[in-house]
């Protein structure tokens, strides 16, 4: 029988991240490198989740989706036999690349994967801006060309961005993250990524990074104008024990942003898996004979097969709940599930 289940983080150096993730959450990073992104549940080729508490420790994400899928996933569909979702934690201490994510229609021909994906926005420098989606009237052939006269960030549209904020990237928008921001990012589980362009910096290796303009160019959308930051539908009104925001609800996955600030155990009951990431605050996790601590920057993985948890907060606390896409009649059963009333 499964259980709550936590991962021992995975680091992944880039010439564009810093040593935000130790300074905020204290993840152990490796000395002297630029880590810009903190894999929290992955089950990729590069990188796959070992679990880190309970009778299961030192087994991995990969493991379980093989031998118990049915109990962890529920009624939520696997991305080709491997677990769905890939949740990250990026740093990026200077801008990323110009890059896009190829639509579902394009991916195959391309021999890539769709991916879809949000940024919550965890922490910020003042001026921090995100590159998403394109300037009103920006055209194909105008993108084109300043591609090749080092210009294409002109075409961009600019967001700024604050802690809190919210930006969903469906595959096929045009994105960057700019300069001294951090993200918990959720997305399908696929690291296909085509770079437009990457600032004219060298790679770790000292080389100039490859960049994918012909790929880049089928997968764009190029109707997609200055998109806007997703508010959400806040589903609890202020004034009750808790407020809950629905940030994006699927497919291909549904994210909630939860807010308490009173002392006191919620039960929770929800037949499906859901992911706890922890923004602020702390609380705990209880089920039968486990109990886990969450601080910010940590997470927390609820298998399909356990129906009830007990969550317990020291407040305030703010905290993501994150589930894969279920299809549609598993969607309306759990729209009556979730945070119930206090114990």
């Amino acid at each position: 029988m499964l259980y709550p289940l936590t991962f021992d983080p995975i680091c992944k150096e880039r010439i564009w991240g810093g040593r935000n993730l130790e300074r905020l959450y204290q993840k152990k990073l490796p000395p002297h490198v630029p880590v810009g992104e903190s894999w929290e549940i992955t089950d990729r080729p590069e990188g796959v989740s070992v679990i880190a508490n309970g009778p299961l420790a030192g087994k991995d994400l990969r493991w379980l989706m093989e031998h118990h899928a049915e109990e962890l996933l529920g009624p939520a569909n696997s991305q080709g036999g491997r677990f769905p979702l890939l949740v990250k934690i990026l740093d990026a201490r200077e801008k990323l690349s110009l890059q896009v994510h190829p639509p579902a229609q394009v991916a195959g021909r391309l021999g890539g994967e769709p991916k879809t994906e949000l940024w919550y926005v965890a922490d910020a420098q003042p001026g921090a801006e995100l590159y998403v989606g394109l300037r009103r009237g920006v055209a194909r052939a105008e993108f084109q060309h300043k591609i090749t006269d080092g210009t294409v960030a002109d075409c961009f549209h600019r967001v700024p961005v604050k802690p809190g904020d919210v930006m969903v990237l469906p595959s096929g928008r045009v994105h960057a993250v700019g300069a001294g921001i951090v993200i918990f990012e959720i997305q399908e589980n696929s690291d296909t990524t085509y770079r437009v362009f990457d600032w004219n910096r060298p790679g770790l290796d000292g080389k100039p990074r490859e960049l994918h303009v012909e790929q880049s160019l089928e997968c764009i959308d190029f109707g997609d104008f200055e998109p806007a930051l997703t508010k959400g539908e806040l589903r609890i009104e202020e004034g009750e024990a808790f407020e809950l925001r629905v940030l994006v609800k699927g497919p291909p996955f549904t994210v909630e942003e939860v807010v308490d600030r009173r002392s006191g155990p919620i039960s929770t009951r929800h037949p499906h898996l859901r992911i706890i990431g922890v923004l602020e605050g702390r609380l705990t996790i209880q089920h039968t004979n486990e109990e886990i601590t969450l601080r910010p920057g940590q997470f927390c993985l609820k298998p399909a097969g356990i129906e009830r948890i007990t969550l317990n907060f020291l407040p305030p606390v703010r905290f993501l709940q994150i589930g894969p896409d279920t299809g549609r009649r598993a969607r309306k059963e759990s729209s009556n599930a979730g945070l119930s009333s206090r114990a």
